[in-house]
């Protein structure tokens, strides 16, 4: 049989027919195959194959034969010898799945020395070879000797298939060096065996110096024909053959290379460039350069051929004058290869400086000759090769494309290595011969400048894609097919390197003083194309897209240049132009996004074992198209519509984007979009239990699908239509949610990045359904998230996991008791909070520190907006610093200083991995934080029980403190939790007190107190209620210690994070507040015992259960606290003021309060005063810089006022000296003038930033608020007190003046006026003077006196104002200004008037006690004239005049109509107050409008929006404020009515008992009573401006006659009888009972006595 059919040429057949077939290579068993069936046939049929020898050896003797006779050979000769050889070459000529099965032909003589290195058999050295392989390396070895010439090439071709492989190539050379050895006993002689490299290279050298002495002179142009002493065509064959056999041997062994580069008689790169310049065919020329190429790999060697390239000018770089003609490459280019139509010198060159680029870099290549620099080589290949490839001829078309591929594979190397930097700006110059000329730049810099210009290179470059495009879509093969792809490639990616460098490149360049122009490429790319005459460039690139199955790489360049220019949004909108012009063309790019997303490679593929090297890049390319296509969609959709990535997905372009209606592909002639693309994607498994499959193949592909549906659903104009899509047709955020959480250890941070766009868009979901109504949806998705009982997570008709649960649940029972854990807590588990951190560099020759600065300083904003340190830069800066370094120890230590380099860049590595997993915990944290505030906030309250919501926040509390407080938890997590637990604090908050008001309203009254008290004592589980709130007393003194520890873990630092954590306290401490509850006048009627023995309330016993948890805690909690109230951020020193003042407020033992005063916090706060003084002022200017100062300030005085409640604290404040301090404060003496318009001023609709006035109120008050409350509770110091607050007053005299004149009358004066009317009436009082440590000299208490007169003369002066009848009149103007939202400005305004006149009564009543130790001699502060008149006149002139004359004080009828007025206001009110609690006990009951009109008052805008039971609840608080609001009045009114009888009562009694009328007296008795008057008066130096003495004079018979009479009159029944209708009504309980009732027997007996 193998007779038969080696005479039939089996070989022949089998190379040509079988080896030489395109898809022979691309399946493994193929190849196996025919290795198996030719090794079997050599280690088998022994005997044949000698016979084949034999026989070729009889062929070579005939046909030497009939050469010497000059005969034709004969024709029957067989080759099958030849044949098998051939075969043999052919079939490991490629190896593409690196078998080396060729390593079967070669039995090694001597052991390996490399470990590394297994032969197939090779297990151990020291075994014997197989027989099979002992008798394959015997057929090469024998096949070489005695090799007759009709063999040779074959056997050369048969070695270089051999050789094919880096073990091979190593046998090989062996084999050739042994061969030429002359130990070697061999028969052909000296020479030794034609198949070494002896040989070889000794006939090299020889054709060499034969043809150097051939070398025409210069100027001879002869010598491009060849001479008749050349090398025949056998011996050329016999040379190419050789030569590719070294070029394999030499690329595959290093060894091998070296070793004869630097062999001293061969000296094989000498003999080749000498070869090169001799007259030679351009075949071998091209041969010896592919060789020298190979050579050209070892740096060492690259470096070298460098300099005798350019030495032997295979390119001329030098022109020399005296030289007529050209030499060189170029000239062979030009008139020989063109003649010829074919370029493999040409293709031979590029490849050589293809190899030498990438090995070695010359800086100052042919420095001393010509300017140095690569320039000359890139002119000849960017002129000569690339710009004229298109227009030459070509023999073979296939041809064309070859030289393509390879110059654009040198330009894409140079342009790859190429980092502008700030020299390449700048002409360097250099001496040559004598004279300065400009170095050349770097060729990088070269390109970039003809790639951002319009260049001839860069139209080739637009074209050769067009061209390449149009061949792809004929999907015809044709010529060439292969070098065309790679061509196109290369123009891509370099392409995509200008896009990459062109912005650095550009500012060097402005930077610069260079007068180059350039444009952006993307630019440049909108330009018109010249042959269809439309700006397509861009079309072009993205249809390579279309092509993404055929060729994974064009459409990876592709993506990746229009990921990059879809940055900028002027493009975005023409490309969509572009892209949607052509509807085939709009079509088919879709088609072709559409078709590389939904590409099937995973990223789990890429790491799979099995397939090819090159199966496994064309995964990873594929992959990474699809990275490319979603991130430029994630880009569009940041620009404004319309951009490329509404086109991709579907969105209208035409219409409004709001508009679309998303379809499945195919329904309505929709096409399939990216869309269905990425929902595809992320599709695939959500029906089983494992989850969707790409979020654990794929991670980075998921991450960037969830993102972009997430910027869909963000987006306003893509929301509605995405959102209402994804939930109709593919329910895609259930399913994907129930999967949550993700779990993927080796891809956290992706892992992490895909839950957090997933929980994000659940967010923006539950929104939308909560806000659209949809509540079904809404509730569907709060279930999953939210139960704790178990679910069916799949649908029936699945089988999966329901199946298992019902069957085990049935067979054990605890269907109903079993308790999940919830989703939404399961997500937060998911998320580590601890985060390993890298080691500490430990370094040896690197400055520690210096590295740190370093990497610093090589630190940038990646994609994601992290800061990340750019390693590639890191690299390039460290290897700089290295290669700087000189002298022989630096060149020793290299090899550890590169060492060092690597750990330093692993260091930095898991440096950067630190960050972006901090990075991406801190955004899955932020999104589930964004989702529980949704869940709390945005869904209606009543899909959420309101037991469950309380126990839902309490788990998530309980947790999210849980993982924060472990040791390992990463700082960088705290502000997110912070803020989390902000939110969760205030909605427990909110639920607790909602529930608690509830009771309240369903129980009113004690009923409810002693149910909810009995409830707390029974057992559990009996009652409903437990302590205070559903979730129980225990559980929420759990969340206050956790709060605490938190505070406290945050240590010095992080200050905003405890903001966060002093608002969540606030609101914790609020829990326990009691609500507004109704003053309904009833609760008084209890006796001090009820009180007394009452039993605790809930809300006493939670506040002291938290002040003790809370002073468990000791002075570390208090320094913390107390720190941050007095220096920080503005915001954390409100809170912790308000934090404090809420902590005071409740600690009954006062020990906060002894620590503050002790450790010098208290009085560092009332210091910090002056500071606030200075940036106060400037807040008084019409336009302020910014009102932080105001507010903390408002913040500090709050403080301090609740200080000052308590006794102890206001004795504290007065011994820190506060009241000084604000006497020395300028601010308050800075009162704005009041706008003409003031009274007007409602009516402007009310700014953020408040008007001067306002702000200066907002200053002023606080301050009087202080001095009142000091007044009030300071005690045992009262006189102290008084002392210091009338020093405040007396230094802001001109302010105070300025508001007791009081010429306008709006909320806030008033309010101003109540407070200081309050202060004034009990400090500037005669006794307070003797206080004082003035110096007891007479000036200075007269001034003192005078003041305190202008105070007093000013306060009563106030009465005529607001309490006669001008008051109506006022009232009447206001009311003209209230409009509906003003209500509570109206019951503020009148609730100021009722305090100013109860606060001037008051002051007249100590005025009066203090100065009249006896009835006889009161000092009388109102004149004995009742007439209204007076009255009238008196105080509106007093309000401008400076001075009062006596004839117009105020008459004794203003108290009269004060009391008039006040018994009508009383009863007025007291209806009010009835109607408002009895509609708060009904509220239900009241008509829509007047719920809506309740409403009105508190909340302005968007009543119609709320609902019923919101409107109910902003009902009631309204109605409370009512009922407080007017209980006030009425206590107000029922002050005022008493305090008017007494000093009615005092002055009648004095008028009609003791006064003696100026008439009725002899001189002698009135000068008696006039010096006693005075010494009266002067003892008490109280009156000093106000003179009574001389009032008191003019009192005639006549008015006090006038007085009784008008007295009887006004205090008629119908007035006494209203007067003790009120104490029936009110003051038994309230107030002095029976008071009024004996003032009004006096008054009444008073008027009855006649005077005689």
């Amino acid at each position: 049989m193998a007779e038969l059919a080696i005479a039939d040429s089996v070989f022949l057949f089998l190379t040509e027919s079988v080896v030489v077939s395109e898809n022979f290579y691309q399946e493994e068993f193929y190849i196996r195959r025919i290795h198996n069936l030719i090794t079997d046939f050599l280690a088998l049929m022994p005997m044949k194959v000698k016979q084949l020898r034999n026989r070729a050896d009889e062929d070579a003797r005939m046909i030497h034969m009939s050469m010497q006779m000059g005969n034709e050979p004969p024709i029957s000769l067989r080759r099958d010898l030849e044949h098998l050889m051939l075969l043999i070459g052919e079939l490991y000529k490629k190896n593409p799945f690196h078998l080396e099965l060729a390593l079967e032909y070669w039995c090694p003589s001597e052991p390996l020395q490399t470990p590394t290195i297994m032969g197939s058999y090779l297990g151990v050295a020291h075994q014997r070879p197989p027989q099979r392989q002992v008798v394959l390396s015997k057929f090469v070895r024998q096949m070489g000797d005695l090799l007759p010439p009709t063999i040779y090439i074959p056997y050369l071709k048969m070695l270089q298939g051999l050789a094919n492989g880096p073990q091979c190539a190593h046998y090989c050379f062996s084999l050739l060096k042994v061969n030429g050895s002359s130990h070697v006993e061999n028969i052909q002689g000296a020479g030794g065996s034609p198949v070494s490299w002896e040989h070889f290279f000794h006939s090299l050298m020889l054709y060499h110096e034969h043809l150097r002495k051939d070398l025409p002179s210069a100027d001879s142009v002869q010598y491009r024909h060849l001479p008749s002493r050349g090398i025949t065509q056998k011996e050329q064959d016999g040379l190419i053959a050789f030569l590719q056999l070294t070029s394999t041997i030499i690329t595959w062994s290093e060894n091998a290379r070296l070793a004869l580069c630097e062999h001293p008689q061969w000296t094989p790169v000498v003999v080749i460039l000498g070869l090169l310049q001799c007259s030679i065919s351009p075949v071998l020329k091209a041969e010896l350069l592919k060789t020298l190429a190979a050579f050209g790999k070892s740096p060492e060697i690259a470096a070298s051929l460098w300099q005798s390239l350019e030495y032997t000018q295979i390119l001329q770089t030098i022109r020399v004058p005296s030289q007529r003609q050209a030499i060189g490459i170029e000239v062979e280019l030009n008139e020989i290869e063109s003649r010829c139509e074919e370029y493999p010198l040409t293709r031979a060159f590029c490849q050589l400086i293809s190899v030498l680029v990438e090995s070695s870099f010359p800086s100052n290549l042919g420095a001393g000759l010509r300017p140095p620099g690569f320039d000359p080589y890139l002119q000849f290949l960017r002129d000569s090769v690339f710009l004229r490839f298109r227009t030459r001829a070509y023999r073979r078309a296939a041809e064309k494309w070859e030289v393509a591929e390879v110059v654009l594979e040198v330009f894409y190397k140079l342009l790859r290595d190429y980092e502008p930097q700030l020299e390449d700006f700048v002409d360097q110059f250099v001496e040559l011969q004598g004279e300065e000329i400009i170095a050349y730049k770097p060729p990088g810099f070269s390109l970039m400048y003809h790639l951002l210009n319009e260049s001839p290179m860069l139209e080739l470059a637009f074209s050769l894609l067009e061209e390449g495009v149009k061949q792809l879509d004929t999907y015809a093969p044709f010529p060439g097919k292969k070098h065309l792809e790679k061509a196109v490639q290369h123009c891509l990616a370099l392409l995509n390197l200008t896009l990459q460098k062109e912005n650095l490149f550009m500012d060097l360049l402005r930077e610069s003083q260079l007068a180059l122009i350039v444009s952006p490429l993307e630019q440049l790319l909108q330009g018109i194309n010249p042959r269809t005459k439309k700006a397509d460039n861009v079309v072009n690139i993205a249809r390579y897209l279309y092509h993404g199955n055929t060729n994974p790489e064009l459409a990876f360049e592709s993506a990746k240049i229009l990921c990059c220019i879809s940055c900028n949004s002027n493009i975005q909108i023409k490309l969509v132009g572009d892209f949607t012009h052509d509807q085939s063309i709009s079509q088919k790019l879709m088609a072709g996004f559409v078709e590389c997303l939904d590409s099937e490679d995973t990223e789990e593929f890429i790491r799979l074992e099995e397939g090819s090297e090159h199966e496994k890049t064309l995964a990873v390319i594929c992959h990474e198209t699809r990275i490319h296509i979603l991130n430029l969609l994630i880009t569009s959709l940041e620009c404004n519509p319309p951009n490329l990535a509404l086109y991709l997905l579907g969105f209208e372009l035409k219409k409004p984007v709001s508009t679309t209606n998303l379809q499945d592909p195919g329904v309505l002639g929709c096409p399939r979009t990216c869309l269905h693309a990425i929902l595809n994607i992320l599709e695939k498994g959500t029906e089983g239990r494992t989850g969707p499959v790409a979020v654990r193949e794929s991670p980075q592909l998921a991450e960037l699908c969830y993102q972009v549906i997430y910027q869909l659903c963000a987006c306003c104009d893509t929301s509605g239509p995405t959102m209402r899509y994804l939930r109709t047709s593919q329910d895609f955020l259930f399913s994907h949610l129930q999967h949550l959480p993700f779990s993927n250890k080796e891809y956290e941070i992706s892992m992490l990045n895909q839950m957090s766009w997933l929980m994000k868009t659940a967010s923006i979901e539950l929104r939308v359904t909560s806000l659209n109504r949809q509540r079904s949806h809404t509730q569907r998705l709060l279930h999953l998230l939210l139960d704790d009982m178990p679910v069916k997570p799949y649908s029936d008709s699945e089988g999966g996991i329901e199946d298992e649960n019902r069957s085990v649940s049935g067979f054990l029972h605890f269907d109903t008791a079993t308790k999940v854990r919830r989703k939404i807590l399961n997500i937060l588990d998911s998320i580590d909070f601890s985060q390993e951190i890298p080691e500490p560099l430990q370094l040896d020759f690197f400055d520690r520190t210096q590295i740190e600065q370093v990497i610093a300083n090589c630190e940038h904003k990646n994609l994601r907006g992290q800061t990340v340190c750019n390693v590639k830069l890191l690299h390039r800066v460290l290897v700089a610093e290295v290669n700087a370094l000189q002298g022989m120890a630096a060149i020793g230590q290299r090899p550890l200083l590169m060492e060092e380099i690597s750990t330093i860049l692993q260091y930095v590595v898991g440096r950067n991995k630190l960050l972006q997993c901090l990075h991406a915990k801190r955004h899955a944290l932020e999104s589930w934080r964004q989702l529980v505030e949704i869940i709390l906030t945005a869904c209606p309250q009543d899909l959420i029980q309101a037991e469950d919501r309380q126990l839902i926040i309490r788990d998530i509390l309980q947790d999210v403190h849980d993982k924060i407080l472990d040791d390992e938890a990463a700082q960088e997590l705290m502000p997110v939790v912070a803020g989390a637990v902000f939110t969760l604090t205030a909605h427990l908050s909110q639920a607790v007190r909602t529930e608690k008001k509830q009771t309240l309203i369903s129980e009113p009254g004690e009923t409810h107190d002693a149910f909810m008290l009995d409830s707390s004592f029974t057992s559990p589980a009996e009652g409903p209620l437990v302590g205070f709130a559903s979730i129980g007393d225990s559980s929420l003194h759990i969340i206050l210690k956790k709060l605490l520890d938190f505070i406290l873990k945050t240590g010095g630092g992080f200050q905003r994070v405890r903001t966060h954590l002093y608002g969540s306290l606030l609101y914790y401490l609020q829990i326990a507040q009691r609500p507004d509850e109704p003053d309904t006048l009833e609760a008084a009627k209890k006796t001090m015992w009820e009180r007394l023995t009452a039993p605790e309330d809930v809300f006493s016993k939670l506040q002291r259960e938290n002040i003790a948890i809370i002073e468990s805690y000791g002075a570390a909690l208090m320094e913390v606290i107390c720190r941050d109230a007095c220096d920080g951020h503005e915001i954390g020193r409100m809170l912790a003021l308000a934090l404090l003042d809420r902590i005071v407020s409740v600690d009954k033992q006062q020990q906060w309060l002894l620590y503050l005063s002790n450790s010098g916090y208290l009085k560092v706060l009332v210091d910090s005063l002056a500071e606030d003084d200075r940036t106060l002022q400037s807040l008084l200017t019409p336009q302020p810089p910014l009102l932080k100062a105001l507010y903390t300030y408002e913040s500090k005085m709050a403080f301090l006022t609740r200080v000052a409640k308590i006794q102890q604290g206001a004795l504290e404040l007065l011994r820190s000296g506060v009241i000084v301090r604000l006497a020395q404060c300028q601010v308050y003496d800075m009162r704005p003038e009041m706008d003409p318009q003031g009274m007007f001023g409602m009516r402007d609709p009310p700014v953020f930033i408040p008007t001067p006035v306002d702000r200066y109120r907002q200053i002023l008050l606080p301050a009087l608020q202080l001095c009142q409350v000091i007044l009030t509770s300071s005690m045992a110091q009262h006189l102290q007190a008084a002392g210091q607050v009338l020093q405040f007053l007396i230094s802001h005299s001109d302010t105070i003046q300025a508001i007791l004149r009081c010429q306008d009358v709006s909320a806030g004066s008033l309010q101003e006026l109540a407070l200081l009317t309050g202060i004034i009436s009990k400090a500037a009082l005669p006794g307070i003077l003797s206080e004082l440590d003035v110096d007891a000299n007479e000036g200075s208490l007269m001034e003192l006196q005078g003041h305190i007169g202008r105070f007093q003369r000013q306060c009563l002066g106030l009465l005529s104002r607001f309490g006669g009848s001008d008051r109506l009149r006022q009232f009447k103007f206001q009311d003209d200004n209230v409009e509906g939202d003003r209500v509570s400005k109206k019951d503020e305004i009148e609730l100021a008037m009722q305090q100013i006149c109860a606060n001037v009564m008051e002051y007249c009543q100590s005025l009066m006690l203090q100065s009249s130790p006896t009835f006889q001699h009161a000092v009388c502060l109102f004149t004995p004239s009742l007439s209204e008149t007076i009255n009238r006149d008196g105080p509106r002139q007093d309000s401008q005049a400076p001075v009062v004359p006596y004839w117009r004080l105020p008459g004794l009828g203003i108290i009269v109509y004060l009391l008039k007025q006040s018994a009508n206001d009383f009863f007025s009110y007291y209806d009010s107050h009835r109607r408002s609690v009895s509609k708060l006990q009904n509220v239900e009951q009241l008509p829509p409008d007047e719920i809506k009109e309740l409403c009105r008052s508190v909340m302005p805008a968007g009543v119609d929006k709320i609902s019923t039971a919101q409107k109910y609840v902003l009902a009631r608080r309204r109605l409370v404020k009512l009922i407080n609001n007017r209980a006030k009045l009425l206590s107000l009114c029922s002050f005022i009515i008493e305090t008017c009888l007494f000093i009615l009562w005092r002055h009648l009694e004095y008028y009609l008992l003791h006064c003696t009328p100026m008439d009725s007296q002899d001189s002698l008795f009135a000068s008696r009573t006039l010096f006693k008057n005075r010494r009266l008066q002067d003892s008490f130096a109280s009156e000093t401006n106000l003179d009574f003495r001389s009032g008191l004079t003019m009192v005639s018979q006549h008015d006090i006659d006038q007085l009784q009479t008008d007295a009887i009159n006004a205090f008629g029944e119908s007035l006494q009888k209203k007067l003790l209708d009120i104490e029936g009504l009110y003051s038994k309980v309230r107030s002095r009972y029976s008071f009024i009732q004996a003032l009004v027997r006096r008054v009444r007996g008073l008027l009855r006595i006649s005077r005689n």
